[in-house]
């Protein structure tokens, strides 16, 4: 066999206006040059899941990074922090949005990345994945894991999220990938016919995959809502899409 290896750490990187965040990256060992994967973590914290599916990247052969968006809120137990984060009405788009591209030059400037990167988020970082493919053009590849709220009704608006991502559909700059539940709520299916609707009246390059038996976060190994036939496909899915746009 040939020799396998990785490394993961946590790091420090600059985010939204310079702002030093904590981030964790897991790369193959050796010269590269990999694509990149820039993962946004969700509404339940920077926590163990995320990491795992960074080194479930690597060992794929991409250099992932997953940076907190929840850093401002300080130290401590993932879950914690997030629920502060929710109380305070969620992370603010604009500085997800900074975050995010803070993120991914950072990995672009690496000597083993080959240039193309794509984001990665499920749930709320699903909706921020497509947020943030809608303001940039940094990125080669987008994955929205059931992203909830792309389509906000005008009462869940608020100053942190002022604008209902869908709106903003006609500047993706990417490819973009979903994958949905179809027993899901947020988004419902209905929620996801129109974000496909709003992609298909811009002509925009994407696919979608909605699966029947699942609801959110199917991926979700360690939580009742597992739908491991749904995520086995999922994740094919997702390889097979980023082996078209980032890998060649």
């Amino acid at each position: 066999m040939a020799y396998e290896g990785m490394i993961a750490e946590t790091m420090t990187i600059n985010g939204d206006k310079g702002t030093p965040i904590s981030a964790y990256l897991a790369r193959p060992l050796g010269a590269g040059p990999f694509p990149g994967m820039v993962l946004i973590h969700h509404a339940p914290g920077w926590g163990e899941f995320y990491r795992e599916v960074a080194r479930k990247f690597a060992h794929h052969g991409y250099a992932t990074l997953s940076h907190n968006i929840f850093h401002r809120a300080g130290e401590g137990n993932a879950e914690d922090v997030a629920a502060k984060v929710r109380s305070q009405g969620g992370a603010p788009d604009a500085q997800v949005i900074g975050d995010t591209e803070g993120a991914v030059q950072w990995l672009r400037a690496q000597p083993w990345v080959n240039g193309k990167i794509g984001v990665f988020g499920s749930c709320s970082g699903g909706r921020q994945t497509f947020l943030y493919a809608c303001h940039t053009k940094s990125i080669d590849a987008a994955v929205e894991l059931w992203g909830g709220r792309v389509v906000m009704s005008p009462e869940e608006l608020s100053p942190q999220q002022p604008t209902s991502p869908i709106e903003f559909t006609k500047n993706l700059s990417c490819p973009l990938l979903g994958l949905f539940g179809n027993e899901d709520r947020a988004p419902s299916p209905e929620q996801v016919n129109q974000h496909e609707a709003e992609l298909k009246k811009h002509k925009k390059n994407y696919e979608f995959h909605r699966y029947d038996g699942a609801g959110h976060g199917f991926f979700y190994y360690h939580r009742p809502m597992y739908r491991v036939e749904q995520a086995q496909d999922g994740w094919q899915k997702v390889f097979a899409f980023l082996e078209k746009h980032l890998a060649k």
